[in-house]
C-alpha cells in the first residue's frame, strides 16, 4: 500500500492533523493508520461512566474520513523504517509513505512503586472503547470505590461515579485537589463542592499500597496508616507517552521520553512529524520542558503539523502550552491557563495578581444566572497576563478561552482594560461590571500605586 501521507494514530490529534493537511495540500492522498476499531471524543471518557450512560454516545463517526476523502485502516503500527519510507502493521501490512505524522498518544500510568496494582479490580482509564466499556460494567457491580490521584480525570471520573450512587473516595497527595491547575482558593472550593455531591476527599497525603484478599482489591492503605475499604480501586495517577514505536525508528526522545520536535512539529527528520500527547511541549511562559497532555494542545500542533506537511510556513508555529484547562462540578465550572500564582512565584516572576466577582447574567435577578469570579495572575513591570483562573457558570469555558488567547498573544492587562466586548442580559456579564475587565482594572490599580 502506498500514500503520500500516513498519519499514525486517530484520536484528537491524529484527526486534526489529517483533516487540515489534507484541507492544505488536496492533490495529496492521506492515510490514518489507527489501532482502535472505534475513536472516542478524548474529554468526553469520564462522562462514559455517569452522564453518557456508556461509550457508544462518545463515538467520534468513521464517516468524517469518507467525507474529507481520507484513507482510514484499522490496525496496529509494530514497525518503521525511516529510510526506505515504510510503516509495518500487525495486519502484515507493509506502508509506504513520504511524509510521516506520529501521533501514537499516551497510556494511563501505573507507579511501580505501588504495591497492589496487579490485583484485580485495580483499573486505569484508557482511551479504549472496548477496555473501558469493560470496566464500566465491573464498576456497575462495587459499592466503594477509591480513586487514586485528585487531577482533571480523578475528579472527573469520581464524580460521575458518585452520581451512581457510589461510596467514592479521592485520595490526592497534594494539600488539594486539582493543585496543579488551581490556586488555593479555587481548588478549596472545587473540593466543597465534590464533598457536597457526597465524594470524600483525603488530601495532603498519599497511598502507601493497595492490599487484596484472594487477589481482589480489599482496601487501600494511605501513607498515614488509615485504610480505606475498597471494592475497586481506580489509578489516575497521570500518563506516559507512547513512544516506544519512535524510539525504535530511531527518533530520538527528550528527558521525558517524549518525541523531540521544533517549533514547526518536525522531528530531527525532516518528513516526520510528531503530535499530540507522544511529542515534546515546552511551557509557552517559562520555557522548561512540560509533560501537560491535553486534547486541545493536541490539536493545536495537529494544524500546525498538517499546515507545514511540505512547505514550511513561518505562521504556522507552535510555541509552547499554556496548559488551559476547563472542568465542571454540578453548575460549577472551572477553568484555567498559564501560570497559578503559586507557580508563578516559584518560578522567580514578580507577579501581582487580582480577583472580581460578579454575575455572568444582568441582572443578577435573572433565572440561571450565576457569579463569577475571574483571577489573573500578572507581570507587575509590564503588565503582560501570565495566567488566569475562573469559576462560575457554564459560560466560564468560552470566557477561559478569552483569557487564553491573551496569554498567548502576550496582552496586558492594559490592553484588557481598554478591550471592547458584546453584551447581553442572557448571554453576559454586564458591560458595568464584566468580571475580565475589572480584574484587569483591579490589577492595573497595583500597577499603578
Amino acid at each position: 500500500m502506498k500514500t503520500d501521507v500516513l498519519v499514525i494514530g486517530g484520536s484528537a490529534a491524529g484527526i486534526v492533523a489529517a483533516m487540515v493537511g489534507k484541507c492544505r495540500y488536496s492533490d495529496k492522498e492521506f492515510t490514518v493508520l489507527r489501532k482502535q476499531p472505534a475513536a472516542l471524543v478524548p474529554c468526553g471518557i469520564p462522562y462514559i461512566f455517569g452522564s453518557l450512560s456508556g461509550s457508544d454516545k462518545d463515538v467520534i463517526p468513521d464517516g468524517i474520513y469518507d467525507k474529507a476523502g481520507i484513507n482510514l485502516v484499522v490496525d496496529e503500527a509494530i514497525g518503521l523504517d525511516l529510510d526506505k519510507k515504510v510503516c509495518r502493521t500487525e495486519g502484515g501490512e507493509e506502508i509506504e509513505f513520504d511524509r510521516l505524522v506520529i501521533a501514537t498518544g499516551s497510556t494511563p500510568n501505573v507507579p511501580g512503586w505501588l504495591p497492589g496494582t496487579d490485583l484485580e479490580n485495580v483499573f486505569t482509564i484508557p482511551k479504549d472503547k472496548a477496555a473501558l466499556d469493560g470496566i464500566a460494567a465491573k464498576l456497575a457491580g462495587y459499592d466503594k470505590i477509591v480513586t487514586i490521584g485528585g487531577g482533571f480525570i480523578g475528579v472527573e471520573v469520581s464524580d460521575e461515579i458518585c452520581k451512581r450512587g457510589k461510596e467514592v473516595t479521592i485520595v490526592e497527595v497534594l494539600p488539594h485537589l486539582l493543585g496543579l491547575a488551581f490556586d488555593t482558593e479555587f481548588a478549596v472550593h472545587a473540593e466543597e463542592l465534590l464533598t457536597a455531591r457526597g465524594v470524600t476527599i483525603k488530601t495532603g497525603v498519599g497511598a502507601k499500597a493497595i492490599h487484596g484478599q484472594d487477589g481482589k482489591v480489599k482496601e487501600v492503605e494511605l501513607q498515614d496508616g488509615e485504610r480505606i475499604p475498597a471494592d475497586a480501586v481506580i489509578l489516575a495517577m497521570g500518563y506516559r507517552p507512547n513512544t516506544d514505536l519512535a524510539a525504535a525508528a530511531g527518533l530520538r526522545l527528550n528527558e521525558r521520553r517524549f518525541i523531540r520536535v521544533d517549533e514547526y512539529m518536525r522531528t530531527f527528520h525532516p518528513e516526520v512529524f510528531a503530535v499530540g500527547d507522544c511529542a515534546e511541549k515546552r511551557d509557552f511562559i517559562t520555557r522548561k520542558p512540560s509533560s501537560v497532555m491535553l486534547a486541545s494542545t493536541a490539536t493545536s500542533e495537529a494544524r500546525v503539523a498538517g499546515g507545514n506537511l511540505y512547505r514550511l510556513s513561518v505562521v504556522k508555529t507552535f510555541s509552547g502550552t499554556i496548559a488551559i484547562f476547563s472542568t465542571a462540578i454540578g453548575e460549577t465550572a472551572f477553568g484555567a491557563a498559564g501560570l497559578t500564582e503559586a507557580a508563578g512565584e516559584k518560578e522567580g516572576f514578580n507577579v501581582i495578581t487580582a480577583s472580581f466577582t460578579g454575575v455572568d447574567k444582568h441582572p443578577g435577578t435573572l433565572p440561571g444566572a450565576h457569579a463569577q469570579t475571574v483571577k489573573l495572575i500578572v507581570a507587575r513591570e509590564s503588565g503582560v497576563v501570565l495566567g488566569g483562573e475562573v469559576m462560575g457558570g457554564t459560560s466560564v469555558g468560552e470566557l477561559m478561552n478569552i483569557i487564553g488567547l491573551a496569554i498567548e498573544n502576550r496582552m496586558t492587562v492594559h490592553s484588557l482594560f481598554t478591550s471592547q466586548i458584546g453584551t447581553h442580559p442572557l448571554l453576559t456579564a454586564p458591560p458595568t461590571a464584566y468580571p475580565l475587565i475589572k480584574a484587569a482594572e483591579a490589577a492595573l490599580h497595583q500597577i499603578w500605586m
